[in-house]
């Protein structure tokens, strides 16, 4: 991934536009970077299953860079891990 400072991002945007486009995520800024990535890869990452489910979004985000998250079962019957 690319790293722009905000001067060099507001002077070549269309470069860093077309390069999103590409499949390459873009940062900008040093400090407190943001990422830019396409439309398709945003949709990809957060899709309608994961949009107000955080946890899931995390899972979901780890399996699209080779992590395989096995989540718990969520039967009703299965024990709690904070009452006993």
């Amino acid at each position: 991934m690319h790293t722009w400072t905000v001067a060099d991002a507001k002077a070549k945007l269309s470069e860093i536009l077309r390069a999103a486009r590409q499949g390459e995520p873009q940062a900008i800024g040093a400090d407190n970077p943001c990422v830019v990535v396409s439309k398709d890869d945003f949709d990809r990452l957060v899709s309608p299953a994961t949009a107000n489910k955080p946890g899931l979004f995390l899972v979901e985000a780890g399996r699209q860079v080779g992590f395989d998250i096995e989540l718990p079962s969520r039967a009703d019957d299965r024990d709690s891990p904070v009452f006993e």
